[in-house]
């Protein structure tokens, strides 16, 4: 009987044991290091600024000349290069496609012309007419970055817009072809106005730092024709037929936000664990 007691004691005390031996708890996951991770959509505002050369192509010129006040235009008609600079806000929707709105100064351009006619009753002249002209030009541009390769984005762009075109004073002398003589000089008063005008353009930017890029490339804008001299002494007004300008420039623009931005770190959910 004693052992029986002490038998049926033993398996008792050996339950607990064997129910401990008969759970094991999942270990707790391991613990990893915070994880710091950056924004990489290309998005936001950003500024521009560019400086370049123009190189400028007159598609002509013609006045009112004479009593009959008929339609006449210049033999020649040259407008030379000049300088331009410009600056613009902009904002990039993606990686792929930004917009932004440009203003720019074009600068003097001399312009050199000549006409023929008759001085007096029957002496054929020459005349040398000389002016200048300026231009103010905001344009609405939208651009296709086509890809980053080793921190080089080339792109292309079009834009349409208005430009004012001033017009200096038109100095006119008319000279007989004979070697007679010259009149005196006549002096115009230069116009001004605004044109529709359009661009297209090529170029590449390249990634100094996260929020700067130096920009440079090449554009082609249309100016449309317009005013350019009143009248004077039976002869004008006169007005241009729109100009070309093949243009290189280079810049730099600046990316607001364009560093890489830390993403606050969220652990994983912890496993429940139940007992």
């Amino acid at each position: 009987m004693k052992s029986r007691i002490l038998g049926l004691m033993f398996a008792l005390s050996a339950m607990p044991a064997m129910a401990a031996d008969l759970y094991q708890p999942e270990p707790p996951p391991p613990v990893e290091a915070p994880e710091v991770r950056v924004s990489d959509v290309a998005s936001g505002w950003y500024l521009r600024g560019d400086v370049g050369y123009s190189f400028n192509k007159l598609r002509g010129a013609h006045y009112f000349q004479g009593s009959n006040a008929s339609l006449t235009d210049f033999t020649k008609a040259d407008l030379d290069d000049s300088f331009w600079g410009g600056a613009g806000v902009g904002y990039q929707i993606n990686s792929h496609l930004r917009t932004d709105l440009t203003f720019d100064y074009l600068g003097k351009a001399d312009f050199s012309g000549s006409t023929h006619g008759s001085c007096g009753v029957s002496t054929a002249c020459t005349s040398r007419d000389l002016s200048s002209l300026q231009a103010y030009t905001l344009m609405a541009n939208a651009y296709v970055d086509l890809g980053t390769y080793a921190s080089i984005t080339p792109y292309v762009g079009a834009g349409i817009g208005g430009s004012y075109v001033k017009w200096d004073k038109l100095k006119n002398t008319a000279c007989a072809d004979d070697g007679s003589g010259c009149d005196g000089t006549v002096t115009h008063d230069g116009k001004g106005s605004w044109r529709f005008a359009y661009q297209v353009m090529v170029g590449a930017s390249v990634d100094i730092t996260c929020d700067w890029k130096a920009d440079a490339g090449y554009r082609f804008r249309h100016t449309l024709s317009g005013d350019m001299f009143g009248y004077r002494d039976n002869g004008g007004p006169g007005s241009d037929k729109g100009f070309y300008s093949h243009q290189l420039y280079a810049g730099a623009r600046y990316q607001f936000g364009g560093c890489p931005q830390p993403v606050a770190y969220e652990p994983p959910p912890q496993p429940m664990v139940y007992k």
